[in-house]
């Protein structure tokens, strides 16, 4: 072999090498299959909600008067008349037993006196869902066995008002067959298919039973009849 074959075979050896070191090296690795995602899966179940301890009532159908709930009166009689809860929800939920969710309701105060023959005056606001307060005066005559006067805020619950004017009229009553819950008393007065529940409070010696009316209107009047 001459002296240029050999150099010729050097150099064809020496490229060959360079063009196999640059080649990049590539490294396949087994991956883990993905994992399935299954959309039709049941979400995680919650918590259940905590026990209610407070008796539900029938809520009001539909398209008729807002009522009001147990929570919300016994709140509002326990501020108005400066009782605990307890003694308000005591007297509130007789009355809601008896009669359920009230459309309305007075928060007012009244005075009143007898000697055989009474007479009672009050001064309040009523409260109706979506509507403006709207002042009202009541009075009333009274007669039976009874002596003595007294002063006392009023928490009246009305059922079945659905409309202000329906309770400016004469609503009978007896006095005698108040109960007392807690220092609180509640009677019943019924006229025109509108019941009202009033809850009194206050300082004063009365004695005895009557019988009698109360007059709501909205103005005040000097006579009670």
């Amino acid at each position: 072999m001459d002296r240029r074959t050999l150099i010729t075979a050097g150099l064809v050896t020496l490229g060959t090498a360079a063009v196999a070191r640059a080649q990049p090296s590539t490294e396949i690795r087994d991956l883990p299959p993905a994992r399935a995602v299954d959309e039709t899966a049941a979400p995680r179940p919650e918590a259940p909600p905590p026990p209610n301890s407070t008796p539900s009532y029938p809520a009001q159908p539909p398209g008729q008067v807002e009522t009001y709930t147990r929570d919300e009166m016994v709140q509002n009689v326990s501020d108005f008349m400066g009782v605990t809860a307890e003694t308000a929800g005591a007297a509130v939920e007789k009355v809601f037993a008896r009669n359920g969710r009230p459309t309305a309701y007075i928060a007012g105060e009244e005075g009143s006196g007898a000697l055989v023959f009474g007479a009672r005056y009050g001064r309040g606001l009523l409260y109706m869902k979506g509507r403006e307060p709207v002042e009202v005066y009541w009075q009333g005559p009274s007669a039976g066995w009874d002596f003595g006067g007294n002063a006392s805020r009023v928490f009246t619950l009305c059922y079945d008002l659905e409309n202000p004017e329906t309770l400016f009229q004469r609503f009978p009553g007896v006095e005698g067959s108040a109960y007392f819950v807690g220092g609180l008393g509640v009677n019943y007065q019924k006229a025109a298919g509108v019941t009202l529940a009033p809850i009194r409070a206050g300082v004063g010696v009365r004695l005895g039973a009557n019988v009698g009316y109360l007059s709501y209107s909205k103005k005040r009047h000097i006579l009670p009849f």
